[in-house]
């Protein structure tokens, strides 16, 4: 059966054509399994977005190659997201063929804004469903989002009628983060608030709302405790406990129900709902809802890591997975990663400690391999949701259009790896127990340097048209108000602070997004970088501090002052960070540009190979997104180039704790 990627890869493979200009305005070209296959076939794909941006890449790196120079036997597809290609230059339109490609023509008898919606990775089962049983006529919105909902979510909703089908339905929705359009969720609570049985549910909020969700179900967990603490002769009605309930709907919820169950477990390993303390622990000893009972802490971590590093084990992605199965990965590791440091390695806990390294060993080869094959696409992705951090303005500039009193702060925290960040939230979250953190993650550039990384997020394009700037951060504050004036804001509705570390710079901040004016703010947040090129006590030590410096209460503060004033607050980080081993330092002289410790940057491959003859485990890393001249060495594994005693925490690499990163979207409810 024909999928919806041959049907548009038929349209650019059908000629002997060097050049070709695609209009994609529904962005086919770029979801992630078409990119591998376009890839596959030959083609390089170019999208353009404005014509000096464009020039500059199309000159640099393709025109020899369009020109047909060197015989290079790759074919170049240039993208644009207009319906009509006349925007592009005009010595590109003459010499190139032209295709056209929309999910109209691809669902002809679909409504198109629904389809529209949905994420084009979840395009497959609905294309088949058209193939397998299609609709008689054009349908309309109403015929459609029925349509989809079933087809491609596996969602009928006259197949939830009890509280239990509707849980098992949120709970599969949530847990796997599936991207259900709003606009379908919204038609879905409307067809389920007719059924009398849910009409005190508040549907209108746990079906979008994954953390809503979760914090209805949070709510609830200690009155189902006390249900199955109590004997069943007296558990007529729920007891009177004084827990609040802030989410409306009914207390009772069936966590014991088989087909919820299933969840909840994994739930409370994951971290995604905390364990409560509970009076009756004792007589829950012997039940399976221990998992989310909290009584000695050093039993619960034990038990926590067991399950956890299962979890982990389960899920560890192969070769062939996509980015999202990664970012899941990555997120499940750092829940693991904060509660390792607390192990007993040497006495009750070795045989987790092993499992523990074990498992490492094996995220790192498999994480490696699957950057050397797709690591390539990821800049190419549709900017929202985020998959790069040179995506983030995108992000918010989509937040701050949605009317005109919104403006946006991204606070950057320089350094901050995502088992660091578990337990900094952990530390907000006592602080501020009205926070809500919509927590996500995405790719960091490689090399995972600050002027590589964190210049690409404030510049909100990929490291290549950093030219020579690409080795010092001076640029960004230009970089940041340049993107925000050509997103239509005036120079004082943009405001960009670095250097911030304690409550003396608070004053600074305050003047920095007093103004009624700004719209769009960047903190640069850099203590946890500052302690991690001091620390000499690995990864432990550096979340240790990072809690610390949490605790110390200035990172609360400032999201306090910014949430205040009515911003909608972005948390994010360039790179990560790791534990290393030193494997010596190469003897390169003046010949490196960058002397880094997870990395070694040349501007002529060359003389990066030169090197890479002495530590031949080391990655010479292809020029993805990179200038001209600047050619990245390195360090393999958890190694770094230093010498062979040491044992710094470093970043530049390309482990997994150095390139996903934390965004988290923070919110006082």
């Amino acid at each position: 059966m024909k999928t919806w990627r041959e049907e548009v890869i038929g349209r650019l493979d059908g000629g002997a054509d060097h050049l070709t200009v695609a209009a994609d305005p529904d962005e086919l070209l770029v979801e992630e399994r078409m990119l591998h296959r376009i890839d596959e076939l030959g083609f390089d794909l170019i999208t353009f977005d404005d014509h000096v941006a464009f020039r500059f890449a199309f000159e640099s790196s393709n025109r020899a190659q369009a020109d047909r120079a060197g015989g290079n036997p790759r074919r170049i597809v240039i993208r644009t997201r207009a319906t009509d290609p006349n925007e592009l230059p005009f010595d590109i339109l003459a010499r190139s063929r032209r295709v056209s490609l929309s999910l109209e023509k691809l669902f002809p008898k679909l409504s198109y804004p629904v389809v529209a919606s949905l994420n084009r990775g979840d395009l497959d089962n609905l294309f088949s469903a058209q193939q397998d049983s299609p609709p008689g006529r054009r349908l309309g919105d109403s015929e459609t989002r029925d349509y989809v909902l079933r087809h491609t979510f596996g969602i009928a909703p006259e197949t939830i009628g009890r509280e239990e089908d509707l849980l098992r339905f949120l709970l599969r929705c949530h847990y796997r983060s599936l991207h259900i359009p709003r606009a379908l969720q919204a038609h879905l609570a409307a067809a389920l608030a007719q059924k009398p049985r849910f009409r005190n549910w508040p549907l209108s909020s746990i079906i979008p709302d994954r953390e809503a969700f979760f914090a209805f179900l949070q709510e609830r967990w200690p009155h189902f405790l006390d249900r199955v603490a109590t004997p069943s002769a007296v558990r007529e009605e729920p007891p009177a406990a004084p827990y609040e309930i802030r989410i409306p709907g009914p207390v009772r919820v069936a966590f014991d129900h088989e087909d919820v169950r299933i969840y909840i477990d994994n739930l409370f390993v994951e971290g995604v709902l905390k364990p409560v303390p509970h009076p009756q622990s004792e007589r829950l000893a012997a039940s399976w809802v221990m998992v989310g009972v909290s009584t000695d802490p050093a039993a619960d971590r034990a038990r926590r890591v067991t399950a956890l590093l299962r979890v982990v084990e389960e899920s560890v992605p192969d070769e062939g997975a996509g980015h999202r199965d990664w970012l899941a990965l990555a997120s499940r590791w750092a829940e693991l990663a904060a509660l390792e440091g607390g192990l007993d390695r040497g006495g009750a806990d070795a045989g987790a400690s092993e499992r523990f390294d074990a498992l490492r060993e094996r995220i790192d080869r498999s994480f490696a391999a699957w950057l050397a094959t797709s690591y390539s696409t990821l800049h190419n992705h549709p900017p929202v949701p985020p998959v790069m951090l040179h995506h983030v303005p995108r992000l918010l500039a989509r937040h701050v259009s949605r009317g005109p009193g919104r403006k946006v702060a991204l606070v950057l925290v320089d350094g901050l790896a995502m088992d660091q960040w578990v337990v900094a939230r952990k530390a907000l979250a006592l602080q501020r127990p009205g926070f809500r953190f919509r927590e996500s993650s995405l790719f960091a550039w490689i090399p995972t340097l600050t002027s590589v990384s964190r210049q690409a997020c404030f510049a909100g394009r990929s490291p290549f048209y950093f030219g020579s700037g690409i080795s010092s951060t001076a640029g960004e504050p230009t970089a940041w108000r340049r993107f925000w004036a050509d997103e239509g804001l005036p120079a004082d509705a943009v405001r960009f602070e670095k250097m911030i570390r304690d409550g003396d710079d608070m004053h600074r901040v305050a003047q920095c997004v007093s103004s009624p004016r700004v719209r769009a703010v960047a903190l640069v947040v850099d203590v946890v970088d500052r302690i991690m090129h001091g620390m000499v006590l690995g990864s432990g030590g550096m979340r240790s501090q990072v809690e610390y410096w949490v605790q110390e209460g200035t990172l609360a503060n400032l999201l306090d002052m910014l949430l205040d004033r009515g911003f909608s607050v972005f948390l994010t980080s360039d790179h990560g960070n790791v534990g290393t081993q030193g494997c010596g330092r190469p003897a390169e002289g003046v010949l490196v540009e960058t002397h880094g410790k997870r990395v070694r940057v040349y501007d002529d491959p060359v003389l990066r190979d030169r090197v890479h003859k002495d530590y031949p485990e080391a990655i010479p890393w292809p020029q993805v997104g990179l200038p001209d001249g600047y050619h990245p060495l390195i360090a393999p594994g958890r190694f770094s180039f230093v010498r062979e005693d040491e044992r710094p925490v470093a970043h530049g690499g390309a482990s997994i704790e150095e390139v996903i990163v934390p965004l988290v979207e923070i919110e006082a409810t």
